[in-house]
């Protein structure tokens, strides 16, 4: 959830839950923890002491070998795969073999003042 609200004088914190709103008296604080979440992307560079990794089919487009690798090494002292056998397989066996398309070439083409009926402009892929 995220704190929506904390009213010092009725002393109380609002918490919204996909849209629905819970409020806390200040005495029943304990009753929720505060967490952080990160993508695996914007995790990378970064270390912590404990990771969880939820795997699951449904997320079947990002199992992929080099992500689960990079998420598994964030951790340092101890990470937690949640998920199933099934997931997990899939993950390591698909290797990010996807092109991607950025239309790079053509952008740097438009830059280099337009296209002169030479596809190659000196671009080469490497």
């Amino acid at each position: 959830g995220i704190i929506e609200n904390i009213n010092r004088i009725e002393q109380e914190l609002t918490v919204n839950y996909e849209g629905r709103s819970v409020k806390y008296d200040f005495g029943d604080l304990d009753a929720i923890s505060l967490a952080y979440v990160l993508s695996i992307h914007k995790s990378q560079g970064s270390e912590f002491p404990c990771v969880i990794i939820p795997l699951h089919t449904q997320h079947y487009l990002m199992l992929q070998r080099n992500l689960l690798y990079t998420a598994v090494t964030r951790g340092k002292q101890l990470v937690v795969v949640v998920g199933t056998r099934k997931a997990l397989g899939m993950a390591i066996r698909q290797q990010d073999t996807r092109k991607r398309f950025t239309a790079l070439r053509r952008r740097l083409r438009e830059m280099a003042g337009g296209d002169s009926g030479d596809s190659r402009h000196h671009l080469t892929r490497q």
